[in-house]
């Protein structure tokens, strides 16, 4: 399913074809560049990629700077986000897959 090891996902991104400067905005323009990741194929590839790299800037996988920084805060015991992305049993994990922009940031300090 994912195998961040082979970095082929990454050509098969919704965002290869574009200006790689599109995801590397700041403040509000996040949220409008991000709206690309929710239909792509390979979102979460992205973001287990870019969360086990601690990837500090852009848009990975549709979530900001911030947003994957509270992930990161929250979870300092993963240390492999791609299995804990396939996880089954995880609300915070399910809202990460839908097609939407998801409520990280306030569902992380909930579960503080």
């Amino acid at each position: 399913m994912w195998d961040n090891a082979d970095q082929t996902w990454a050509s098969q991104a919704a965002c290869a074809t574009g200006q790689p400067d599109a995801l590397f905005v700041r403040g509000a323009a996040q949220r409008s560049a991000r709206e690309l990741c929710f239909g792509c194929k390979v979102r979460m590839d992205c973001l287990a990629d870019a969360l086990s790299s601690q990837t500090s800037f852009g848009v990975w996988g549709g979530l900001t700077e911030r947003e994957r920084r509270a992930l990161l805060r929250r979870y300092p015991e993963v240390t492999d986000w791609a299995s804990w992305l396939r996880r089954e049993d995880d609300e915070l994990i399910a809202e990460l897959r839908v097609q939407r922009a998801p409520r990280i940031i306030a569902r992380t300090r909930a579960q503080v």
